[in-house]
């Protein structure tokens, strides 16, 4: 049964990751309930997803094509950077720390998401849609951060930072979150690895599933309104932030 639920969470996780981002709501809380210590389940749960990136980074390959190349290299290394800082931060947080915080991200990520199209209109109504786009990199450094360090919400939290800089065209929005997110979250998977703190049989299993469930949801992502596309991660997001309070309370 265990098998059958992170396989299953895998694979949903690497659809709602190519879609809209979240997709750690599923597979962090899947190993965690399986028995998987908090850290391990974070260390897992990035590896595990990583390749779903990938999946759908090839999903928008025409999407990216349309950009430009010198910003998505200085992006890639900026994520790169950013991923390694936070799994290095991790590794050195106590566990009941990082344990009690869980919630608290996931909640953090969720509202800022929610939040992402009313900051956007209230920039553009300001005329404030070019500064936004200078507050990019740093927000991409910080955000990547928080990727190698909380592997879930990363996507969400990407999709905020592109939607609150001026990126208003979804599929754009989508395969820049893809090609980010998987950049750092290989780097930071790597210094997982290196510290032990994978859990290798369950993470292979999940691997596979996810990398499925993120080419059939790059596929969604391009038919499925855009309003539908944020109530599910929203939905998502608040859902599991609620069951790890009452973990927490109980």
């Amino acid at each position: 049964m265990n098998w059958l639920l992170l396989a299953s969470a895998a694979f949903g996780a690497g659809v709602l990751n190519a879609i809209a981002g979240g997709g750690s709501f599923l597979t962090f809380p899947a190993l965690v309930f399986t028995g998987v210590p908090p850290i391990a389940a974070n260390a897992t749960s990035a590896l595990a997803v990583s390749p779903g990136y990938l999946g759908s980074v090839w999903g928008f390959r025409s999407e990216l094509r349309a950009m430009d190349r010198s910003q998505l290299r200085r992006e890639a290394v900026l994520a790169s950077v950013g991923g390694v800082l936070g799994a290095m931060l991790l590794l050195v947080t106590p566990a009941k720390v990082f344990s009690g915080l869980v919630p608290w991200l996931l909640l953090f990520a969720t509202a800022l998401f929610a939040a992402g199209p009313w900051f956007l209109k209230r920039r553009q109504a300001q005329g404030g849609e070019t500064s936004g786009r200078r507050g990019r990199m740093p927000g991409l450094l910080a955000v990547s951060v928080y990727g190698g360090y909380f592997n879930g919400g990363l996507g969400i939290l990407l999709m905020a930072l592109y939607t609150l800089t001026g990126e208003s065209r979804m599929n754009q929005a989508n395969a820049l979150k893809n090609l980010n997110s998987f950049v750092l979250s290989i780097l930071s998977v790597v210094a997982f690895a290196l510290a032990g703190a994978i859990v290798w049989r369950e993470a292979a299993l999940m691997m596979v599933c996810a990398t499925a469930g993120g080419f059939v949801g790059a596929r969604l992502a391009k038919r499925l309104p855009a309003a539908w596309v944020r109530g599910l991660v929203i939905g998502t997001g608040l859902v599991m932030s609620a069951v790890f309070f009452a973990r927490q309370s109980g």
